[in-house]
């Protein structure tokens, strides 16, 4: 598809030749490639094409650890809304879905997708805990925004609600926008407060403020000599008619909008109208996930009635909801999550980049900022570092830590194991804790040392009022299997530990 064709007939120009760039040198462009101001008859079509153009000379640095942007100095990078055009520019129909904080940014980056969108719902909930319905602040949503586009390195598309106020207001959003990363901003026509379109008691702007409100975004970018994708949303399909919704999108492509996207369509014949309008504008697709008003479709179908991108805005902070809900009742219950509901430690280190930020961080490391281990510490359990007759047999440098491990020839070296210790005698026994959930599935099947008590109600607390030791010394002779504890918490699932 050809962007350039959207707004006019223009033919596209073809791209001035660009050197191959070493080291510090800057490739030389043609002046108006990349000045947006050199003439103030500067039509939609040619903020397009110039975007098109448009090199970005920057020294790229990670911009979050695990992140996968570039490192190296004198790169040529393109702009978010480059990397975003060129996406709607290519076969096929993308799919995005909706972030709410740079975490869920970050995991959808991981998982593979080329884009992504903020959602205002979804900051609305995360940040502040309340409803979609106009509460959160334009100062609220940009902030959020930056952060989320800090993040990651593939372009991410704004929510940009109504503007947050008049045509001036709307102006200073796309700025704040373009400042903040985004590669896009979705901007609509409802009134204030607005809300989720989904929602009941949807009123729009009349269609001549509505229209100017987009014209005045396009001159925000044009002030700006950016080349952010402006998403032009009507909501009108649901506060008034589709036909008023359909003229709507004629409307907003000749003010020169990028994207068209009429929200909350009932039915995929009105799907099919929508896509027909100013057929050389990509037009947006809304899953709302859980029940909206628009029927879900396959990427396949929208593809086929026309849509280049789709929105799935419910997604993520719907099944963290859930996710959230579900552990909290099984902290409540006596337990924590099962293993199978949530990523191992080592897994979140890797997703936040904890792996990354080490390996990074031994680039600056120097011996002055190698750990001190403290020496002499009568705690039999506490990390030691090795003495000078040690030092001496082994050869290695005394300034080298030595970390042991508690085990039991550890243990018994630092004077543990005797004929009072309690732990002895159970070094070589495990426990084994298994938990079948009330509908009769496994949730937990784990073997832990029997030494280490503790642990045993660091994964189960509901173990925490039993005397576990002295149902070690009564079993202590017992061959191995036997049944130590067996009963049914206060969720209903069944708690069984045995003596290995």
């Amino acid at each position: 598809m050809n962007l350039s064709s959207s707004v006019c007939n223009h033919r596209s120009l073809p791209s001035p030749p660009v050197k191959s760039v070493t080291n510090s040198t800057v490739p030389t462009l043609h002046t108006t490639s990349i000045n947006p101001n050199l003439t103030s008859k500067t039509s939609a079509c040619d903020n397009i094409l110039r975007s098109r153009r448009s090199v970005r000379y920057t020294s790229m640095i990670t911009a979050s650890y695990g992140g996968d942007r570039a490192e190296n100095d004198g790169v040529l990078d393109p702009s978010p809304a480059e990397k975003l055009r060129k996406l709607l520019d290519s076969p096929g129909v993308h799919q995005g879905p909706a972030c709410f904080n740079a975490l869920s940014a970050k995991l959808v980056e991981r998982a593979g997708f080329q884009f992504c969108f903020t959602t205002g719902f979804g900051i609305s909930a995360a940040r502040l805990g309340l409803p979609d319905t106009g509460l959160i602040s334009y100062g609220e949503m940009v902030d959020q925004g930056q952060l989320i586009t800090e993040a990651v390195s593939i372009p991410v598309i704004g929510d940009g609600d109504n503007g947050y106020g008049n045509a001036m207001n709307v102006k200073r959003t796309v700025k704040g926008y373009i400042k903040a990363g985004f590669a896009g901003i979705i901007l609509e026509d409802q009134v204030s407060p607005k809300a989720c379109g989904h929602t009941q008691g949807r009123k729009v702007l009349p269609r001549e403020e509505a229209v100017m409100k987009i014209k005045a975004a396009v001159d925000a970018r044009k002030e700006s000599g950016s080349d952010i994708v402006i998403v032009a949303r009507t909501d009108s399909r649901q506060a008034l008619s589709l036909e008023e919704a359909l003229w709507r999108s004629r409307a907003f492509a000749d003010a020169g909008a990028d994207v068209l996207f009429i929200d909350a369509l009932a039915s995929k014949e009105e799907m099919k109208a929508f896509c027909e309008v100013s057929p050389q504008v990509p037009k947006m697709a809304n899953m709302l996930e859980g029940g909206g008003k628009t029927p879900i479709l396959s990427p396949l179908e929208l593809e086929e009635i026309g849509y280049k991108i789709i929105a799935y805005p419910l997604s993520l902070i719907g099944v963290s909801i859930r996710a959230m809900e579900d552990a909290l009742q099984a902290i409540k219950g006596g337990r924590v999550p099962s293993p199978a509901s949530m990523p191992s430690f080592e897994e979140v280190k890797e997703v936040l980049g904890f792996n990354a930020y080490y390996e990074e961080e031994k680039r600056y490391a120097t011996k002055s900022s190698q750990p001190v281990w403290q020496t002499g510490s009568s705690n039999p359990f506490s990390i030691q570092r090795k003495g000078q007759d040690d030092t001496e047999q082994t050869g290695q440098s005394s300034t080298e830590p030595i970390v042991e491990l508690l085990n039991p020839d550890t243990y018994s070296k630092y004077g543990g194991g005797d004929a009072q210790d309690p732990f002895s005698g159970i070094w070589s026994r495990k426990l084994r804790v298994k938990i079948i959930g009330r509908d009769g599935f496994e949730k937990l099947d784990v073997r832990i040392p029997a030494g280490f008590l503790d642990g045993v109600t660091n994964i189960v607390p509901a173990l925490g009022g039993v005397n576990i030791k002295a149902l070690l010394d009564d079993a202590k002779f017992e061959v191995g299997g036997k049944l130590l504890l067996d009963f049914t918490d206060t969720r209903g699932d069944r708690i069984q530990v045995f003596l290995e």
